[in-house]
């Protein structure tokens, strides 16, 4: 009996040897026709988010500690040559900071939303290629620029609430109590700052007629930073709930 032998025109002969073929796809995100894995594109940003929020985890738990055991601490008086616990509670604006707990709630919401939707459009975008395929116009409802508003809202409820704990005589150099919750809800903000940023970026990709993956990759990893975001608040504010 005689077989057959199909020989694979991706294979190489060397020398009388015949090397393995050269399989499709490279380490830029390309698949073997030469166009964007944006699939694998979509992991690797998801690893590198995950990679970046690493430190930013590290830093809060760190402040965390810090800011328990300077509870407890107390300090020496120049005065009176003794030890003294200087640690006064702040008296917080409770209600303001809720209402921003809400709002930044929502802006995470109406982010999943957005992700929601483009993750949506991607996966139509094939079967809309199709000549003579039409699965109608969707509205669609600019849920980026909706969290956009609703992240600058808090940004700015965090600026009214700085300044309703001034007006209460509660400064950054009052005691190291204030100056902890100076420290915690500012650098959450300045974090909060870089999502803002990452937001209007990726409304920006829509307006420029950017591939419709290319775009989800830009939401999709923007979303779980915002996502991530919102928890970091809501740790926050029951830190300075909890062990004031």
């Amino acid at each position: 009996m005689s077989s057959t032998v199909t020989s694979d025109p991706r294979t190489f002969h060397r020398g009388g040897r015949e090397l393995p073929p050269i399989q499709g796809g490279g380490d830029d995100g390309r698949g073997g026709g030469g166009s964007p894995d944006y699939g694998q594109r979509l992991r690797r940003a998801r690893l590198g988010l995950a990679v970046g929020i690493t430190p930013v985890i590290m830093l809060f738990v760190s402040f965390t500690s810090a800011y328990i055991i300077r509870q407890g601490l107390p300090t020496l008086d120049d005065e009176t040559n003794r030890y003294i616990h200087d640690w006064l509670p702040v008296n917080l604006p409770w209600v303001l900071l809720l209402v921003n707990t809400l709002v930044l709630v929502i802006s995470s919401i109406t982010m999943e939303c957005a992700r929601r939707h483009i993750t949506r459009e991607a996966a139509l975008a094939p079967v809309r290629s199709i000549p003579g395929i039409s699965l109608g116009e969707e509205k669609s409802f600019p849920w980026l620029g909706l969290t956009v508003v609703l992240g600058l809202g808090f940004l700015f409820g965090q600026f009214m609430a700085w300044k309703e704990l001034a007006d209460r005589g509660f400064l950054l150099a009052t005691s190291p109590s204030s100056s902890f919750v100076y420290l915690l809800t500012g650098m959450h903000a300045i974090h909060l700052v870089g999502g803002v940023v990452a937001l209007v970026y990726a409304a920006a990709t829509a307006l420029v007629r950017r591939p419709v993956e290319a775009r989800r990759i830009v939401v999709d990893i923007t979303a779980w930073y915002w996502h991530f975001m919102a928890l970091l608040w809501i740790y926050v504010f029951a830190l300075l709930e909890l062990a004031r």
